[in-house]
């Protein structure tokens, strides 16, 4: 359903003066990695943090317990509070040094030797060191199923399986070889591992509030989802510490005693503005510096008051995934004709950012597989008629759930892209029952456990970059969100996730998105553009496709 005043013609001029502002004004800037380094332990290099920067969310964070955490809000935060031991280079997206200084690998690839930064501290004053390295990874490998959910934690996605299945288990051990180095042993090369470990889940926490507020016990209530004691009061060795989360706010202070370049920020305040014209009334007014997830209604208005928009490249899929649990979705045919009656030009017309591309895989370009030998369905409402004829269907309702009140960097407008993609479907034969969810809901949850549902949609961002950070978080395993069964399909990710980047790796995740795209479990429709607008005051902000933003690096204009 497109809006005629901002169709994909009169997007053009927007799209160009977006690029534009995107150049002349808030820009991303490799940090500084010498002065970082040689900052000293109380990050006075460039003075004292004495400002205060405000950023409007989408969403109210589900929790800041980032190895439990599912969702992007979540993890914007905890990125500035907790780090990895990998970071991730600004202009590549490529894994870098970060609370690990170095590492080397064993010859067969299954054995990390890390060498780790000194002088850190935790927030609580404990220090990081390699125990703490082993009391993160041993925590995530132990976590017990209560503490799981039924969403697909990151940890499970990367590693397979936690300590009650060794046998499936990649994680082996994590041994402290001395105070600053760090052993960790893998039962099976994982080409993936290092990046991986530049995701905001494998964040180290300090082991001591680990224990102190209970981390695997999901017993708070927090806006009616359960969370431990620490998913309220996380302690990192990031630049920021938590000072309080109320509601609609989390305010974060800058940490004294943060080893690297602490920055101007001292007060970061996210305030969660559901929706996208309320984030915008607030930039307009400078009660907020900045908020992410520009829509395309918006670009215009922020042109006209003198704001900031900066893209970042494509790194999330957006897809309509299909439960073969539901009666009749387990016939491949009724999956194939859902595939064609799918008019993608259609749907991303008007309803995303310019440059969005239509996607025939759920490997983004930026990875370097191709699609070009991927199996697709076009726009054949024809052929989808004749498929629901082969397969019996009867016009049996099927339940499509779709989020609310919620905008998503794969899901700019889901009312409006709901709409579209169901007036499509009926077109072409299906009978479609709308199943609105609101976000706050717990819509994660909702789609990704067993439930009468049909259809619904729903995307992914990636986090590190890899190719398994898509197929094999979304199809590395049986989940009920699919209900999709495919051994073959499981041991070629199985054998891509061993071999190393180049020719070979390329050739397996090409066959792995074929495989995927002839079965159908899902159907990639768009790899969207993402933007965030800033008040003129900023004068650079980090950004980074896996969201690896991190807000002391953010220099603003004296006013």
């Amino acid at each position: 359903m497109t809006d005629p005043g901002i169709g994909r013609r009169s997007f053009l001029r927007a799209g160009a003066l977006l690029g534009a502002l995107a150049l002349a004004g808030c820009t991303a800037a490799p940090p500084d990695a010498e002065a970082t380094a040689s900052a000293s332990a109380s990050g006075t290099a460039a003075g004292a943090p004495d400002a205060t920067f405000t950023f409007a969310t989408a969403a109210r964070p589900a929790g800041l317990d980032p190895a439990l955490a599912t969702d992007t809000e979540s993890h914007r935060i905890t990125r500035q509070i907790m780090e990895g031991l990998v970071g991730v280079d600004p202009l590549t997206s490529a894994p870098t040094p970060l609370l690990a200084e170095s590492w080397t690998q064993s010859e067969d690839g299954r054995i990390y030797t890390f060498k780790l930064r000194r002088g850190v501290t935790f927030h609580d004053g404990e220090p990081f060191n390699a125990d703490a390295v082993c009391a993160n990874f041993d925590r995530w490998y132990n976590l017990p199923a209560s503490a799981r959910g039924s969403g697909h934690l990151a940890y499970e996605a990367v590693f397979n399986a936690y300590s009650d299945s060794p046998a499936l288990a990649v994680y082996k051990s994590c041994t402290a070889v001395d105070e600053y180095t760090v052993s960790i042993e893998l039962a099976t090369r994982l080409a993936a591992f290092i990046p991986a470990l530049a995701s905001p889940e494998f964040a180290m926490s300090s082991p001591k509030a680990l224990q102190q507020f209970n981390a695997d016990a999901l017993t708070s209530d927090k806006d009616g989802q359960k969370i431990s004691d620490y998913a309220s009061r996380p302690v990192g060795t990031g630049p920021f510490s938590l000072q309080s989360w109320d509601g609609d706010e989390v305010r974060l202070e800058a940490y004294p005693e943060y080893w690297g370049e602490r920055g101007q920020i001292a007060t970061l305040v996210f305030k969660t503005m559901t929706s996208p014209a309320s984030r915008l009334r607030a930039l307009k007014t400078g009660e907020v510096d900045g908020y992410d997830l520009v829509t395309v209604s918006d670009v215009d208005d922020l042109a006209r008051n003198g704001m900031q928009i900066l893209q970042r490249d494509p790194y999330s899929v957006m897809y309509l995934g299909i439960n073969q649990a539901f009666p009749g979705l387990e016939n491949i045919k009724m999956r194939q004709a859902i595939a064609h009656a799918i008019d993608k030009d259609a749907l991303l017309d008007g309803l995303f950012l310019n440059g969005t591309k239509q996607a025939n895989q759920f490997v983004p370009e930026k990875l370097g597989v191709s699609s070009g030998s991927v199996t697709t369905y076009g726009y054949d409402p024809e052929r989808a008629a004749e498929l629901l004829k082969e397969a019996g269907y009867d016009g049996a309702e099927l339940p499509f759930h779709y989020p609310r009140h919620v905008t998503r960097a794969y899901l700019p407008t889901p009312e409006r892209v709901y709409a579209e993609l169901s007036r499509q479907l009926t077109a072409a034969g299906l009978n479609i029952k709308p199943v609105p969810v609101e976000w706050s809901d717990d819509y994660v949850q909702s789609v990704q456990r067993s439930g009468d549902r049909a259809l619904h949609l729903f995307g992914i961002s990636g986090t590190y970059d890899d190719p398994d950070n898509f197929v094999g978080s979304l199809f590395g395993s049986y989940t009920e969100e699919f209900a999709y069964d495919d051994a073959q399909l499981l041991s070629k990710i199985d054998r891509a996730r061993t071999l190393d980047s180049g020719p070979e790796q390329t050739e397996a995740y090409t066959a792995i998105s074929d495989r995927i795209s002839t079965r159908v479990p899902a159907v990639p429709l768009a790899f969207p553009i993402s933007a965030l607008a800033c008040s003129p005051r900023v004068a650079v902000y980090p950004t980074s496709p896996l969201l690896n933003e991190v807000f002391n690096q953010i220099e603003l204009r004296e006013q």
